[in-house]
């Protein structure tokens, strides 16, 4: 019998649904039209402060060289430093201009993200290949959903860059590849300093399916892609001049409690500072600080992610941890800024299509999208009182944060399909009542073993009737 991954697990091939025709040529229209939205919308100014430092930076490498790229104050790590020395090499007019003023040059610059939001509905649709309707409703929910272009091709932000490998690392795990998981992840982890939080889940992954020996592996994996990312701006300093500048940014321009990030700590700034910004080193209680109590709680959650992923490492509940671990850290860290809540944009899809996954995944991305409508409005656009609105986006993030959370400790996420929904995917109750493995957890190598193939899926399994 052939087998197909349903959730991260196996599934009989007979369960598996087939590409039709017209469903390809749905997600081909879904991909047109989200390229085509974001062309339309390139020659906007985004935010332009940013737009216009990003291209001084490529401009900066242009002139003074790419192994010199660090001697400016950078804040990403090295593969944004590895993509704007190609943009430099590729458009040779960034040495006569230091800002985003010159639309050819704004639009190269928003390009690559833009890329990435195709490669994450390419991504996505590649985790639910085995179910194409909700493959096709979750790539054009990438595409389409406004929260999306906004920041890549509105904005000209990078965040789509590093969730891109992040999720293709995901895609690694699930075939059983924690090598090439292991590099992916890295690249995405040099990508940008947001990216951090989502190392824990994967740790877990690592430790629970290939023990101590199998998690140092991807350690050594992670470090050898970590330093041949670094490798050509070390002569000049780029790791410890990387290191002051994020220093510089964090401590310095952006120490506030949050930055328009729609969380508890705007609650704190709207409800008890008349919405002004509130320094997040003011101390609390003696040496205590608003940022330590922040940290303090998100390592409280990432021990909670990494011990649910720990306990239960299938794929499916690695990817609604990386969503918890994100949205864990957007509520409880200070100096959020209202995008960095995006990886949940598209892990939190990976649960679909369950009735609560849906229910969560459309509650955050209307509580998402207004966070960054308000922050930045389209010109011309009237938008009612900030401080209800931001209020309730901000109650409805936090309850979806702890919701995947609460979903990653107990697996909830990985169990049979209600009939409801398997009735609507067309697999009548085969789906519904399928038992998950005996051994499901007990995954032991030296203490943990990953279930094969055959142990996962019995040979003689038949659908329901």
């Amino acid at each position: 019998m052939t087998t197909t991954r349903h959730h991260g697990e196996l599934v009989p091939g007979e369960w598996r649904q087939e590409w039709a025709a017209a469903l390809v040529a749905a997600l081909a229209l879904a991909i047109a039209a989200g390229f085509a939205i974001r062309v339309a919308v390139w020659p906007q100014p985004g935010l332009a402060g940013d737009l216009d430092q990003f291209v001084l930076w490529v401009h900066g490498i242009a002139v003074g060289g790419w192994g010199s790229a660090y001697d400016q104050n950078l804040s990403f790590p090295a593969v944004m430093a590895w993509l704007w020395g190609a943009l430099a090499l590729v458009q040779p007019a960034f040495a006569g201009v230091a800002n985003a003023s010159d639309p050819g040059l704004l639009a190269l610059m928003k390009l690559p993200a833009s890329l990435a939001d195709l490669g994450l509905a390419l991504g996505v649709a590649l985790w639910f290949r085995d179910r194409p309707k909700v493959a096709v409703a979750a790539a054009a929910a990438v595409l389409l959903w406004p929260a999306t272009w906004y920041i890549s091709a509105w904005w000209g932000q990078y965040e789509p860059i590093y969730v891109l490998p992040v999720l293709l690392a995901l895609l690694a795990a699930r075939s059983e590849r924690p090598g090439l998981a292991a590099a992916l992840l890295a690249i995405g982890l040099m990508t940008k300093p947001q990216a951090l939080p989502l190392a824990v889940p994967f740790a877990a992954w690592f430790l629970a399916t290939g023990g101590w020996r199998g998690a140092v592996r991807a350690i050594a994996v992670a470090a050898l892609v970590a330093v041949v990312a670094w490798l050509p701006f070390v002569a000049a300093g780029g790791p410890l001049n990387y290191l002051r500048n994020l220093s510089d940014y964090q401590d310095a321009i952006f120490s506030v409690l949050s930055l328009r990030a729609w969380n508890p700590w705007w609650l704190l700034q709207e409800l008890g500072a008349g919405g002004g910004f509130v320094s997040d080193r003011t101390a609390i209680a003696g040496p205590i600080t608003f940022r330590l109590l922040g940290l303090a709680a998100a390592g409280v959650m990432a021990l909670v992610v990494f011990a649910g992923v720990y306990r239960r490492p299938s794929a499916a509940n690695l990817a609604m941890g990386l969503a918890a671990v994100a949205l864990g850290a957007f509520i409880t860290l200070t100096t959020m800024h209202e995008r960095y809540a995006y990886p949940a944009l598209v892990f939190l899809l990976l649960g679909w299509p369950r009735r609560e996954a849906v229910i969560a995944w459309t509650a955050f991305a209307v509580a998402f999208a207004l966070d960054l409508v308000y922050s930045v409005p389209p010109p011309g656009l009237a938008l009612p009182g900030l401080d209800v609105v931001s209020v309730a986006g901000s109650v409805v993030i936090t309850a979806v944060a702890v919701a995947a959370i609460r979903w990653t400790w107990r697996g909830e996420m990985e169990g049979e399909l209600d009939p409801g929904t398997a009735e609507a995917l067309g697999a009548g109750t085969a789906l519904a009542g399928r038992a998950k493995p005996a051994d499901d957890t007990a995954i032991e190598t030296g203490g943990h073993h990953r279930p094969t193939a055959t142990e996962a899926a019995p040979q003689d399994a038949e659908p329901a009737a």
